[in-house]
């Protein structure tokens, strides 16, 4: 279904692009420079995820960083994670039932670190995100770390993440890949924008592609269309509006078992689900815009947005290796049914005079919810650990039934403001406040039944002092929150709980040498988070909230032109995370404190290292990636080790409009294990394999 989909969406595509009268004036040459993609941290631009302020990232007293759809380009990444964790401290612990999720500052998940879309945020449930998931359509993305609260509500205590769209232009342009590589990897894309009548622009990207994964019955296929466009209705007076549509089919893979407790390289290529494994993601997303210059001064905005979830999972999920039968074992059967939608109004003013500058806004939404799934996900099997008969999903019982729906109101106020003191002193502050009204229904089980009101405030100080015109000195006081679970699947057991409290001091330097030939930062930070779910100390079955968590530690990241040919970008971060208070369940009934253990899936340090050489038509870079050791659990028994993969790229410009490029991705064939699943199996890596991608830019 998805695949004819595609086939439809793309010729259908190509074919407005041809018609649209935009194109039938001669198309202007555009050069591909042969410093694209050199560019350094971008700390002279500026940054929308790390405030709604006209503040340069340079200014800006937070943790912010820009990746431009160059960058990724030059790097050859072909995911918003492959780009994501090549960023100062953040690493990828996604699985198929997360969909995507980040480890930053000691903080896991998708409901620490959110995703965002030009700004808009799709809420979490079931701690699954999916969207956006690659990069193709996007100028930037955009990381901030840290708490994020005061700019786009609680779940954001580790970070947040923003892929900033291409916007319409009314000069007429076109962008047409193709790649093939290992893993019977097959993609295209194609973009294009221009004139929209007298006054408008318009924009249309879409993509495919689909690969094994590297495993047997991988099969992932991907695609989508994205289109937007603008048009000015009147003197100061702006419409835009977008209208997108994906599908996701990611590999229907649930990891490798663990033999004798380690990765196991013969059976890197073998997939243990089942013959006929369901794993599906379908978003669609509407949003208008109007903008209007009210005064020389005063700006108001008002965005209307909606988002459509529907996720599909029908997967055997857990695998143990039997020793002494040398045979897997494999268990929960489990199939689970998202349908989400989201509706959400953010009206936004904007007021500057003088050196002041102040924006505040008020936001809404509705989210309707639901769950079904087949529990209590029974069924079992063995096979052998190779050339074995997959078996059918359908070999479970147990039947879908409808479990849960949630209908949830949030309402947010938020006011930031900017004052320039002086040509070095800025001051910054920033509050908002949430709420969140979520009503449960228990589809099994009337007495279920249940509704909860959470609320959350948090604020933001800060202070950017320039110690000259390019460098600046800052310092930062903010809150945040992050709920207990997620808000749109909050049973009756967790909505007595609130919203957890997170406070982080943070300070830091930033600074630009020679024009942009070299930038660099480094921050130390400390956050504070409290009333994590812990355990009664006299009753292991009775949860409450008094859980804490504190994590510290310091980052740089560097990008500098070494001559003329060649530059080097790194980063490097080191995370001290731990438990101040937490128990969880012992054995007869007892707690287990967990005070002092590292949090699951926290590595103590990650890096990456980026090395471009440049000679006349043709560019050769090598890049390094490493995480540092991780616990599979809380407990902190039982570690994914430590890994270092090496990549590297070459690009041949062969003309003003043609650039050919080849990827190449762990040149070690490094076996190593992204995150675990469960203490049995670990998610894999891709092994070594490579990539020939071809872009033509009119």
């Amino acid at each position: 279904m998805m695949k004819q989909t595609l086939l439809r969406a793309l010729p259908a595509t190509i074919g407005l692009l041809c018609a649209t009268g935009a194109f039938a004036q001669a198309v202007p040459t555009v050069t591909i420079h042969a410093g694209a993609g050199d560019d350094g941290l971008a700390l002279d631009r500026f940054n929308s995820t790390g405030s709604r302020l006209d503040i340069s990232t340079l200014d800006l007293p937070a943790s912010a960083e820009t990746i431009s759809a160059a960058t990724i380009a030059a790097r050859g990444d072909l995911s918003v994670k492959d780009a994501v964790t090549r960023t100062t401290g953040l690493t990828d612990s996604s699985s198929p039932g997360s969909g995507i999720s980040y480890s930053a500052r000691g903080f896991n998940g998708n409901n620490s670190v959110a995703l965002l879309e030009n700004g808009q945020r799709l809420l979490v449930g079931s701690g699954t995100a999916t969207y956006p998931s690659d990069p193709w359509g996007y100028e930037t993305i955009e990381v901030l770390r840290g708490p994020g609260s005061v700019v786009h509500g609680s779940g954001t205590t580790g970070a947040i993440i923003n892929a900033v769209r291409k916007a319409p232009r009314r000069e007429a342009s076109l962008e047409v890949m193709g790649g093939v590589g290992g893993g019977q990897a097959l993609r295209a894309g194609v973009g294009a924008t221009g004139a929209l009548g007298e006054q408008g622009a318009f924009r249309i990207d879409a993509y495919a592609g689909r690969s094994d994964g590297f495993i047997e019955r991988g099969e992932a296929r991907h695609g989508k269309v994205l289109t937007s466009m603008t048009t000015t209705l009147a003197p100061g007076m702006t419409l835009s509006a977008q209208l997108d549509h994906a599908e996701q089919e990611p590999v229907r893979y649930f990891g490798t078992p663990l033999v004798n407790g380690d990765l196991a390289k013969a059976l890197r290529d073998e997939n243990y689900n089942a013959g006929d494994a369901v794993l599906r993601y379908v978003d669609d997303k509407a949003v208008a815009r109007l903008d209007w210059q009210a005064a020389p001064n005063l700006a108001i905005s008002n965005e209307l947005a909606y988002f459509k979830a529907r996720r599909d999972w029908r997967n055997i999920e857990s695998y143990s290796y039997n020793p002494v039968r040398n045979v897997v074992d494999r268990s929960d059967y489990i199939g689970i049914r998202h349908n989400q939608e989201q509706t959400a109004n953010r009206l936004e003013a904007r007021y500057q005079h003088g050196a002041n500058q102040i924006v505040a806004g008020w936001e809404v939404s509705t989210i309707n919810f639901r769950h079904t799934n087949n529990a209590p996900y029974g069924g079992a099997s063995t096979v052998a650990p190779t050339g074995f008969d997959p078996g059918s999903f359908s070999d479970t019982t147990d039947a879908f039934v409808p479990n849960f729906a949630t209908d949830t109101l949030t309402h947010a106020f938020y006011v930031e403001n900017a004052y320039r003191v002086n040509e070095r002193l800025l001051l910054t502050a920033g509050a908002r406040h949430d709420r969140y009204k979520v009503d449960f229904q228990d589809l099994r089980a009337a007495s279920g039944n249940h509704n909860a009101m959470l609320r959350s405030t948090a604020v933001r100080l800060g202070a950017s002092w320039k110690l000259d015109p390019s460098t600046s000195l800052y310092g930062q006081f903010s809150t945040g929150s992050d709920p207990v679970t997620s808000l749109l699947s909050m049973n009756l057991a967790n909505s007595r709980f609130k919203l957890t409290d997170a406070r982080q001091v943070e300070a830091g330097i930033k600074g630009i040498l020679d024009g942009g030939a070299a930038e660099w930062t480094a921050a130390l930070y400390r956050i504070e988070k409290d009333d994590i779910i812990t355990r009664d100390p006299d009753n292991a079955a009775i949860s409450r909230q008094g859980g804490s968590q504190t994590s510290q530690g310091a980052e740089v990241s560097a990008s500098v032109r070494l001559v003329q040919a060649w530059r080097i970008e790194g980063n490097l971060a080191y995370t001290k995370a731990e438990f101040d208070a937490l128990l969880e369940p012992g054995g007869g009934g007892s707690s287990v404190s967990r005070a002092g253990n590292r949090p699951a899936d926290v590595p103590k340090l990650s890096s990456n290292l980026w090395l471009t050489h440049r000679a006349g038509a043709w560019r050769t870079s090598a890049g390094v990636r490493y995480v540092g050791e991780r616990f599979i659990s809380n407990a902190n028994t039982q570690t994914l080790p430590a890994y270092t993969t090496l990549d590297a790229s070459v690009g041949w410009t062969v003309n003003h409009n043609v650039q050919v490029q080849l990827n190449l991705r762990n040149l070690t064939d490094r076996l190593y294990a992204i995150t675990g699943y469960g203490p049995t199996q670990s998610l894999l890596g891709d092994e070594r394999h490579a990539e020939l991608t071809v872009h033509w830019r009119y």
